[in-house]
């Protein structure tokens, strides 16, 4: 699959791929999501791989660890489900808005 043929998947400019794969620009989890998706992988796919010690410093610092996996309970599952079914730009400010929350939390 090319960078353009994924972008169009997702839903974004290709040189937004170029930038995640060279590491110019971070990958927030709803887009990794969302690559997963358009790839049919799991998002484990992505940490293969990596030992317990290289994911846990690859991980934000002040949050705290989730269960392995998370999408097996129903309301987060549920959650994920209705999060993917708001408008993206409505989306992307409902991402920011938790982010904050839960900085603010920490």
């Amino acid at each position: 699959m090319t960078q353009q043929q994924l972008a169009e998947k997702v839903g974004i400019k290709f040189q937004q791929i170029q930038k995640y794969e060279t590491g110019m620009n971070r990958i927030s989890a709803s887009r990794l999501w969302d690559i997963s998706e358009a790839l049919s992988v799991p998002v484990a796919y992505f940490f293969e791989g990596m030992d317990g010690a290289e994911a846990a410093q690859s991980a934000e610092a002040g949050h705290s660890a989730l269960p392995g996996d998370i999408l097996a309970d129903k309301e987060a599952l549920e959650l994920v489900r209705s999060y993917y079914a708001i408008p993206e730009n409505q989306r992307r400010r409902l991402f920011e808005l938790a982010r904050v929350l839960s900085d603010a939390a920490a």
